[in-house]
C-alpha cells in the first residue's frame, strides 16, 4: 500500500528484474535530444540538472543506470584484474548503461527493459566507471545484435568519443580513458559484481523498510491504546 501512495526511489526502489544479468531494468536519465545532462538526485530520487552537454556532444543512446547496483570494491577489483593496474577504486555510483533502440524516445525519467551485449571499461580519474551497452528488449532492429562485436564500428566509435570527451574542456588534460571494449559475458559479470557491491553496502533495504513500517504500525497501535486508557 505504501508503494501505491509514494513514488519509489529510482535507484533503490525499482527491482533490477528476475532475468538479471541477461535482461535488466534500466532507469533512463538522458536521451540523445537533451541539451543538458540530467542525473538522479541520490537523496530525493528526482531528476536534477547536472550540467549542460559540453559543446557538440550528443549522447548516442538512451543513457541511465541499472537500479540496485553500486560500483565499489568488487567492480574495482574486476577492473584491476582486467587492466593489470593497481589503485583503482569504484566510483560509488549505480552502474551506468546505454540502451540502443531504433525508436525515438522523447523524454527520460522512464524505465526500460534492456539486454546487455557488452560494455566499455572506462577509468575516470582513477575510478572504475564502466559503461554497459545494451539493446532495448524486443527492439525490432537492435534486438538482433547479441554481442558488442555485432555493432557497426561507427556506432562503437560514437560511444567511445562521447564518453572520452563529455567532461573535457579545451586545453584540459584528458581525465577519462577507455582501456577495453568487452562483450556480453564480461558485461554480465560487471552487473553481478555491482549487484554484490550494492548488497554489501546497502544490505536488504526492503527488509529494513518493512521492519521500519512494522515498528511505525506497532507504535501507532500503542499510542491509540494509551489514548483509550486516558478516556
Amino acid at each position: 500500500m505504501i508503494g501505491l501512495r509514494y513514488k519509489s526511489h529510482p535507484w533503490h526502489g525499482i527491482p533490477i528484474g528476475p532475468k538479471s544479468p541477461a535482461v535488466v531494468s534500466s532507469f533512463i536519465e538522458v536521451i540523445p535530444s537533451d541539451t543538458v545532462k540530467y542525473e538522479v538526485d541520490k537523496l530525493t530520487g528526482y531528476l536534477k540538472i547536472d550540467r549542460p552537454q559540453k559543446f557538440s556532444n550528443i549522447v548516442p543512446a538512451l543513457y541511465g543506470f541499472v537500479p540496485q547496483t553500486y560500483c565499489h570494491d568488487r567492480v574495482a577489483a574486476y577492473c584491476m584484474e582486467k587492466t593489470g593496474r593497481e589503485g583503482i577504486v569504484g566510483d560509488q555510483d549505480p552502474l551506468d548503461i546505454c540502451v540502443l533502440t531504433e525508436r525515438e524516445v522523447t523524454h527520460g525519467n522512464i524505465i526500460v527493459s534492456a539486454r546487455p551485449i557488452g560494455g566499455l571499461r572506462m577509468i575516470d580519474g582513477g575510478e572504475a566507471d564502466d559503461k554497459i551497452v545494451a539493446v532495448l528488449e524486443n527492439d525490432e532492429v537492435y534486438s538482433n545484435w547479441e554481442d558488442l562485436s555485432d555493432l557497426p564500428k561507427s556506432l562503437i566509435n560514437r560511444l567511445q568519443h562521447y564518453f572520452l570527451t563529455y567532461k573535457q574542456l579545451p586545453g584540459e588534460t584528458p581525465k577519462c580513458e577507455i582501456t577495453h571494449m568487452y562483450g556480453k559475458e564480461e558485461a554480465q559479470e560487471v552487473i553481478r559484481r555491482s549487484q554484490a557491491d550494492y548488497h554489501a553496502h546497502y544490505g536488504d533495504l526492503e527488509e529494513a523498510l518493512s521492519l521500519t513500517l512494522l515498528e511505525a504500525f506497532n507504535f501507532s497501535q500503542r499510542q491509540q491504546d494509551l489514548l483509550k486508557g486516558l478516556d
